[in-house]
């Protein structure tokens, strides 16, 4: 048994390299091939942006040619599955609903946390900057749930890889905690060339691009933890899509009352400061919650 255990592991192993050579490999060769030398990411056009996006669905991509390589099968649910399809049975409802909850509570909360370690960043007109009508301001939320979700392409693209079978692999191969450490990291470094065109962080800051890569790799393993457990607790990958792209839709009322410019002479940011803070807020209540619901 014990060496049936170990052949398994080490079967397991082997898929997860080929599984990140070809994620990492398809990913940065299109970036390659789409970023000119020299571009950063607010010099492009919005349709250079979407082209070079794109190269967001190589996790996917590279999920499916390692089943195909591998043969282990494209079941959409169930135990060693690609986690695709939906349930909402048991329960399973109340994770989909939190994939779009926790990014406007982890994203809000970040704001606020901001604000109260450094209240001159307050800026009562950022929203004109944003080009977010006053009136409107209260639907920030609503907004950024609406367009993240039909949006969600490239998330899926990350999501149906990462949580779809880089986790799951990385469980077996070294347990729990060591793999959400270590599938954070490797998700903050697959974005290292994004990162080094200002996506993320933009390209005015000390350090750049190594301090982004850094601060990427941290923000991935917190947010990497949340999106593993919508995963898990749902049996399907579409939790973690869903709350991955409105999170990046900035769902915030706050935002347009939060100036980043009025911090550029501080040692820390204080959004960075204040995400850090949140996302260490959020992940430590939803691992209670998850452990109460097991006991």
């Amino acid at each position: 048994m014990i060496i049936q255990h170990t052949e398994n592991k080490k079967e397991d192993l082997k898929r997860l390299v080929l599984y990140l050579v070809l994620s990492f490999s398809l990913t940065w060769l299109w970036f390659f091939l789409t970023v000119k030398n020299g571009d950063t990411w607010d010099e492009m056009t919005q349709a250079r942006q979407s082209l070079v996006a794109l190269g967001m669905m190589g996790p996917l991509i590279a999920h499916i040619l390692t089943r195909l390589f591998t043969r282990e099968g494209f079941a959409m649910t169930g135990n060693g599955s690609m986690m695709l399809g939906i349930v909402l049975s048991d329960r399973k409802w109340i994770w989909f609903l939190l994939a779009f909850l926790l990014p406007w509570t982890y994203t809000e909360l970040a704001n606020a946390i901001a604000l109260l370690i450094s209240p001159n960043i307050y800026d009562p007109t950022y929203y004109q900057v944003l080009e977010v009508d006053r009136r409107i301001l209260l639907l920030m939320p609503v907004n950024a749930l609406i367009s993240g979700t039909i949006g969600s392409f490239a998330a899926f693209g990350e999501e149906g890889g990462w949580r779809g079978y880089m986790m799951p692999k990385l469980f077996k191969v070294m347990g729990r905690v060591p793999a959400l450490l270590t599938g954070g990291i490797i998700w903050g470094l697959w974005h290292a060339p994004l990162t080094c065109i200002g996506h993320n962080f933009g390209t005015d800051y000390p350090g750049f691009p190594y301090v982004g890569i850094v601060k990427m790799c941290i923000f991935c393993t917190l947010v990497g933890v949340l999106l593993t457990i919508l995963t898990e607790k749902s049996g399907s990958v579409w939790p973690a899509a869903f709350m991955h792209a409105i999170g990046n839709a900035a769902p915030s009322i706050l935002q347009g009352f939060v100036n980043p410019d009025k911090a550029a002479d501080l040692p820390v940011s204080p959004g960075w400061a204040g995400m850090l803070v949140s996302l260490v807020l959020v992940t430590t209540v939803l691992l209670f919650i998850v452990k109460r619901s097991r006991e």
